[in-house]
């Protein structure tokens, strides 16, 4: 039996600000969704780019399979400093060069007009794929900058999304079987599946807009995963699918010390390897709903035990999009398992 799980479309318009030497600032609108409910997987890797090129290639090769039948899947990228457009077969060219280094090079080595232009991105290199506006389908990877000696804090992200329909359509257990085969070759410090809420930004401007929705469906996430958020091995909440690795599954007691902690029914831990580990809080993702008493116990069992390893919410963000004054109840949002 498939549980509720609200449609979210929540359409604009969006007002940004152009500028041209002929009218100045002039404000326009985009017509496109403020927010809509995706299937959302992402991967936390602390390795450099010509360490996993491989690996990503792989875990993109797995994605364009499983959307093989949805041509929206395919429509838009970008890739390093080129320009976005339309994906043909230029795009592929750069796409599958940048998962081919020619050369292992750290930010020590670039000259100081490439080291500023890989500052300024925070990722050497990245890509993304998208679909059509609204689409739900996204692939995104951001390597992060290479240093001789390596921060602890920063890890390359790998990031992908699918509609919601696609969950409907296929089953949840395909979404695992993809959600796997992405991880099969990473060595990741952590990960997770489930349900989340692809916002326009700001993200965390727009909890007018979401308020109503988010703290009565705790299972939707809404915070966006990126290279700039410095997660090295902490983990950012708590999700339908958990992969943890180390060092954190170490001091977890691995697999054995994991099973030893969880109690729920519907949680199995499942050893991938020695070193990685994947927690699934039910057959299913779940959105919860507060209003009819389903708090997803099991997501709030697991949240207890990782707490330790939880990141910080990145409260800076607030400041800078000018909503500081909704730190509160972001904060509490965030810890919607724990309290």
């Amino acid at each position: 039996m498939t549980s509720f799980r609200p449609r979210v479309r929540i359409p604009g318009p969006i007002p940004y600000t152009s500028w041209s030497p002929e009218t100045g600032e002039v404000t326009n609108h985009w017509e496109r969704l403020i927010a809509r409910d995706v299937v959302r997987i992402v991967f936390f890797v602390p390795r450099d780019h010509f360490d996993i090129a491989a690996e990503v290639s792989h875990a993109l090769d797995s994605y364009l399979r499983a959307v093989s039948a949805y041509p929206a899947a395919l429509s838009q990228y970008t890739c390093c400093d080129w320009e976005p457009g339309e994906l043909d077969d230029r795009g592929w060219e750069q796409i599958r060069a940048t998962l081919n280094p020619k050369e292992q090079r750290y930010a020590e080595d670039y000259t100081r007009d490439e080291a500023s232009q890989l500052l300024k991105d925070g990722a050497d290199p990245y890509f993304g794929i998208h679909g059509t506006q609204d689409s739900g389908f996204s692939f995104e990877y951001h390597a992060r900058v290479p240093w001789r000696q390596a921060s602890p804090d920063r890890a390359s992200v790998l990031r992908v999304t699918l509609p919601t329909e696609y969950l409907d359509e296929r089953s949840a257990s395909s979404v695992r079987e993809l959600a796997l085969e992405l991880a099969a070759r990473l060595p990741f410090a952590s990960g997770h599946a489930g349900l989340a809420l692809d916002v326009a930004y700001p993200r965390l401007g727009r909890l007018d807009t979401l308020r109503p929705l988010i703290f009565r469906h705790p299972g939707f996430d809404v915070r966006d995963a990126g290279i700039r958020d410095e997660l090295g091995v902490k983990v950012d909440g708590v999700h339908w699918m958990n992969f943890l690795g180390e060092p954190m599954l170490g001091e977890l007691g691995g697999a054995p010390g994991l099973r030893a902690r969880l109690h729920s029914p519907s949680t199995d831990v499942h050893a991938l390897d020695r070193e990685r580990v994947l927690v699934t809080l039910g057959p299913e993702p779940e959105a919860g709903d507060t209003a009819h008493g389903q708090s997803l116990p099991a997501y709030r069992e697991l949240a207890r035990v990782l707490e330790p390893w939880q990141e910080p919410f990145p409260w800076d963000h607030l400041g800078n999009q000018g909503k500081a004054a909704d730190e509160e109840e972001w904060r509490r949002w965030w810890r919607r398992f724990l309290d």
